[in-house]
């Protein structure tokens, strides 16, 4: 009788598009907000008519009730929306980055709104993000996100019961690797900003009725920015790396 109103066919293609939907929602460039709803879910649908007739031999058998159907397609929802989520966060090592780098250019108060968060944040933070989504498109890092997708079925097997103690420590593993990441994409700043201080404080020594922190603000912001012009692309290149190994290490992709 369930066999009969849910084609086998049918349920493989549901059960893929749990997953790769539900990614779908978080990824970086592809779960934005800015992008149509629409777009994501026709993009699903191509994704899941593509990969169904190669994912359909590891895909289980088809439930025999409706409650085991919602349990396992829940357990495709949660393993999507862990694999998007976890992404997310390996992309927001460039706002702990951009964060860290607006301190030290004097700019922690110059805010801007940021489409990528739906909210406002540090200049630098918002230019960092949006530089580094355009460079994973070119860069084709996406094609990555997308295999780690179809690759996942070979460490998540749809079905079968998970540990949720692998999938937090998975999760704190990637927080941590954000945070490194981000201190190593500002740590440059870190040292001139450390530099500037030291020799800011020593000029405030040796002058003390001169109005120093006055006088060095536009110079910290000038040289601040100019040293990021410089130091961007090696940045954007050492996060581009980072994203792409940890990826594919927290996926098997």
């Amino acid at each position: 009788m369930f066999e009969q109103i849910l084609p086998a066919n049918i349920f493989a293609a549901a059960l893929v598009f749990a997953r790769i939907g539900s990614a779908m929602i978080l990824l970086p460039g592809i779960g934005e907000a800015y992008v149509s709803p629409r777009l994501r879910l026709v993009f699903a649908l191509a994704l899941t008519v593509l990969a169904t007739p190669v994912l359909a031999p590891k895909l289980p058998a088809m439930p025999g009730t409706v409650i085991g159907l919602l349990i396992v397609l829940g357990g495709e929802i949660v393993i999507g929306l862990f694999l998007g989520t976890l992404t997310r966060v390996l992309m927001s090592a460039v706002q702990v980055a951009g964060s860290i780098i607006s301190v030290q250019l004097g700019l922690s108060t110059a805010l801007i709104f940021n489409p990528l968060v739906q909210q406002q944040e540090a200049i630098t933070s918002t230019f960092l993000s949006i530089a580094a989504v355009l460079v994973i498109f070119l860069a084709d890092l996406h094609h990555v996100m997308l295999r780690a997708l179809i690759d996942s079925y070979a460490v998540f097997t749809p079905g079968s019961a998970f540990a949720w103690g692998d999938l937090s420590a998975a999760m704190a593993l990637a927080t941590a690797e954000c945070f490194r990441l981000g201190v190593e994409m500002a740590a440059p700043f870190i040292v001139i900003g450390t530099i500037f201080y030291v020799a800011v404080g020593l000029v405030s020594r040796l002058s003390p009725q001169l109005q120093i922190l006055f006088a060095i603000q536009p110079l910290q912001i000038v040289a601040g920015l100019v040293a990021f012009a410089l130091l961007l692309a090696a940045g954007l290149q050492w996060f581009l790396e980072r994203f792409a190994a940890d990826l594919a290490r927290f996926v098997g992709a």
